[in-house]
């Protein structure tokens, strides 16, 4: 085994601190900031010399709810993720298990759909909101959510379910299992780092959902956080509250960073897998 080089090793270590600092800095940055206040907010000190949580309080008593809104963010995501993956798995059984004419065809057609701006279908997925009586409520955020999120997981599914053992499927079948029950018993199990990735992916991009929310509700207590942490002013125009803004940015990425670090085995296991063939 061939030793690497010792300016090779520098190098690599170096690149490797450069990208933790890039990735790490900002949320470092954001959670010193949460916790300063008045003048302390323009400091150049990384850490607050009196760290204090009060930007933390006044968030929760604002005229903002923004609990209300972290519920609502987290109901929205949770419900877009399991609507998500229960139409994407049996869809992907369909597409990488059943032969049919048009298979090809119609997986292009899936994949092209995520590449719509979200923009360029605003004014119909208006009407659809408006027409299903789903407007100007945060469940009904679960529509488009899900509209744009299941393209990418079907597409990644698909892949998986491609790769699993055909014998597996065919002892089932001569157990006397259905469709229904191939899927949910015998293959669910096998895609359940592929399950996590996409679902993972799924709620990230749910949770951090912009224009959508911003368009389809308008009440204040329907929003969500992203919305909110929009909607967060001083009391004059130039009066901004960054220590809030940069509280509620911290309480916003929490359930993220729990959400990988529980799940961060599996998640390495459903992106490399397949990446070997033996």
């Amino acid at each position: 085994m061939m030793r690497r080089p010792l300016l090779g090793s520098i190098a690599l270590y170096a690149a490797a601190l450069l990208v933790v600092v890039i990735a790490v800095y900002p949320l470092l940055y954001a959670i010193a900031t949460s916790l300063k206040t008045g003048n302390a907010l323009f400091s150049t000190d990384l850490w607050p010399q009196q760290p204090t949580l009060r930007n933390y309080i006044q968030l929760f008593e604002g005229r903002q709810p923004f609990g209300r809104h972290l519920l609502n963010s987290m109901l929205v995501a949770t419900v877009t993720v399991a609507l998500s993956m229960l139409l994407a798995v049996t869809a992907a059984y369909a597409l990488g298990r059943i032969r049919f004419r048009g298979k090809a065809v119609l997986l292009l057609t899936i994949l092209a759909v995520s590449m719509f701006p979200q923009v360029a279908v605003l004014s119909g997925m208006f009407e659809l909101m408006r027409s299903l009586g789903l407007y100007n409520r945060a469940i009904g955020l679960v529509v488009p959510y899900t509209v744009f999120t299941l393209p990418f997981t079907v597409w990644i599914l698909t892949s998986f379910m491609r790769g699993l053992p055909v014998e597996l499927e065919e002892a089932a079948i001569l157990d006397g299992c259905g469709p229904l029950r191939i899927v949910f018993q015998v293959f669910l199990p096998l895609l359940a780092p592929a399950l996590v990735s996409t679902g993972l992916l799924a709620f990230i991009g749910a949770w951090n959902e912009f224009l959508f929310a911003l368009t389809f509700v308008a009440d204040d207590h329907e929003r969500t956080v992203p919305v909110s942490i929009s909607l967060i002013t001083g009391a004059t125009a130039y009066e901004v509250p960054w220590g809030s803004i940069m509280a509620a940015s911290v309480i916003v990425t929490l359930p993220l960073l729990l959400l990988v670090l529980a799940f961060q085995n599996r998640i390495i296991s459903g992106l490399t897998a397949g990446a070997i063939k033996g």
